[in-house]
């Protein structure tokens, strides 16, 4: 099949995806397309939202329609590495044998990430950015295709321990999970108490959605759009002379050039799940909210001021 037929065909099955997710999640269009885009770019995402938003449910709909393994991880105070990863054991021929952990699957719910210690955060990091685990000297393979999707709850900071740097770092996107709007929560309220149940029926094999990153990856950039990412990252490093004045004023830190290379996976994956064979500078605006939110580092003035990361964001276009 050639990529202009596979793009048509992603094009299809997105639409069908979005319409077999529709059956269980009502609303949060934006926040199921955002989800889908980074599953098909290869990144991760880190979901912002207060308790009771169906994250769980929403996450595990869409791994069901994708036709893929998920597992939820609780992340609590308590929770140590080998939790997560799986350990060694000594079986009764006094053999070690490795037992696998939670992150040996497809997709992965980090629930609350930030409840837990930071040793047991960065358990995930080899997970993420290599699909790899190394245990007691051993290199373990993860099941391709992998995907990591964190939550985190914007409210309720006591007890909690911020993500690193370079933790975030690793998500492609950070999305906000917002309330529902009073008719899609009239909705909610009508499908969930009731005695009736849908069937989630998967549309994609994991050698399909391997093949569609990879066609994503294939996907031309003109040089222009690739300039024009990497100037917008450049633009939030407050050193940099391409930053303005108010980039300076509020922010600390800007992102780093792993923003460039998420710019440009996003844009083309936006693109193709449009229909388009190559991205322009508005696929590339259509993401960088999400990948840029959580990586610049705001100022004291900035929180004084209650200037947020959306608006530093918007102040780059």
């Amino acid at each position: 099949m050639s990529d202009v037929a596979a793009i048509q065909q992603l094009v299809e099955k997105q639409k069908a995806l979005k319409h077999e997710i529709a059956k269980v999640i009502i609303g949060q269009d934006e926040v199921i397309g955002q989800i889908v885009l980074s599953i098909f770019a290869g990144g991760h995402a880190l979901l912002v939202g207060v308790p009771g938003l169906a994250k769980t449910l929403m996450v595990n709909t869409i791994s069901q329609a994708l036709g893929l393994d998920f597992k939820r991880i609780q992340f609590t105070p308590d929770l140590m590495p080998s939790d997560i990863l799986g350990s060694e054991i000594l079986d009764e021929n006094r053999q070690f044998r490795f037992i696998k952990g939670p992150v040996f699957s497809n997709i992965i719910l980090a629930d609350e990430i930030n409840r837990t210690p930071p040793k047991t955060q960065a358990a995930l990091l080899e997970a993420m950015q290599e699909k790899a685990v190394t245990i007691a000297g051993h290199h373990h393979k993860l099941s391709l295709p992998y995907f990591v999707l964190a939550t985190q709850n914007p409210i309720e900071q006591e007890g909690t321990y911020p993500l690193p740097e370079a933790q975030l770092d690793r998500f492609m996107f950070a999305i906000k999970l917002d309330y529902p709007s009073f008719a899609e929560e009239v909705q909610v309220v009508k499908s969930t108490t009731a005695d009736t149940s849908n069937t989630i029926n998967p549309l994609f094999t994991a050698e399909e959605i391997l093949n569609f990153q990879h066609l994503i990856r294939r996907i031309p950039v003109a040089d222009n759009v690739v300039e024009y990412a990497v100037g917008l990252v450049s633009k939030t490093r407050p050193g940099n002379p391409l930053s303005n004045d108010y980039i300076k004023t509020y922010l600390d830190w800007g992102a780093g050039p792993r923003a460039s290379q998420n710019l440009i996976l996003g844009a083309k994956a936006n693109a193709a799940l449009h229909g388009k064979y190559s991205p322009d500078i508005e696929d590339v605006l259509a993401v960088a909210t999400g990948i840029l939110r959580h990586r610049i580092i705001k100022n004291y003035r900035a929180d004084a001021e209650g200037i947020t990361e959306e608006m530093i964001v918007k102040k780059l276009f």
